[in-house]
């Protein structure tokens, strides 16, 4: 049987936390919980992690602060941020840093569980695909850095490794299977499995300056995934 996967909750409420997780417990998932920062850190030196749910409102280093670190030092970990329903500013910040998701509290434990499985769906690759079992190339050009579709992972004009969270690959997927067509902020925010009802719906062009500083020689003048005023982005498969 495949091994469970593990979710790690990070909140300073101890009844969300136990409710969170009995609920995931019967949802056949394994799930630990911290208080804060120097606990969470004490989960991780143990076992590997999975998914953290992040409060953003933590004592001693916030949630954000714990998002970048974590982000900074790993990409495979995917990251859902719980945030008050009025938090718009720290959503995007937490986006900025690389969070996969957010989600605002009050919140119903399905949504939060359709949340987890969506980044988990995300986060593991398919196996690559041998060449040739579609017209569809494996690795796409996007201005000098270079998109490896089955692998899931993006390299730079000298080679290296530009790291990406799961939902920038999606998002980078979708343009690389949309070459030079207008890809609508609707369509992208369903790409990114993140069409709901809240207001704060500009997430997406929150990831796509996150992915511009990552491909773009000038992220404020973009070549490659341009803005189509009124309509979306646009990603230009031969820039001038």
């Amino acid at each position: 049987m495949p091994a469970k996967a593990h979710i790690l909750i990070v909140d300073d409420d101890p009844e969300l936390r136990d409710t969170v997780r009995e609920y995931f417990d019967l949802n056949g998932y394994d799930v630990s919980s911290a208080d804060g920062g120097e606990a969470m850190e004490r989960v991780l030196a143990m076992r590997s992690v999975d998914v953290v749910l992040m409060d953003l409102n933590l004592p001693g280093e916030d949630g954000l602060a714990l998002t970048r670190k974590l982000r900074d030092r790993t990409t495979g970990m995917a990251i859902i941020m719980l945030t008050g329903a009025g938090e718009t500013i720290d959503r995007i910040l937490g986006l900025e840093m690389g969070a996969d998701d957010y989600l605002p509290k009050p919140f119903d434990l399905r949504e939060l569980l359709a949340r987890v499985k969506s980044v988990l769906r995300r986060s593991a690759a398919p196996p690559p695909r041998a060449v040739g079992i579609d017209s569809r190339p494996e690795m796409v050009r996007m201005g000098g850095c270079t998109l490896d579709l089955a692998g899931h992972r993006l390299f730079g004009p000298t080679g290296a490794e530009i790291p990406l969270t799961s939902m920038e690959f999606d998002l980078l997927q979708a343009f690389a299977h949309n070459p030079d067509r207008v890809l609508t902020r609707d369509r992208l925010l369903d790409i990114a499995h993140h069409k709901d009802a809240d207001v704060f719906d500009r997430s997406i062009d929150v990831r796509i300056a996150r992915i511009r500083r990552k491909i773009e020689p000038d992220p404020e003048k973009p070549q490659v995934l341009k803005t189509v005023r009124g309509a979306g982005y646009v990603f230009v498969s031969r820039p001038k």
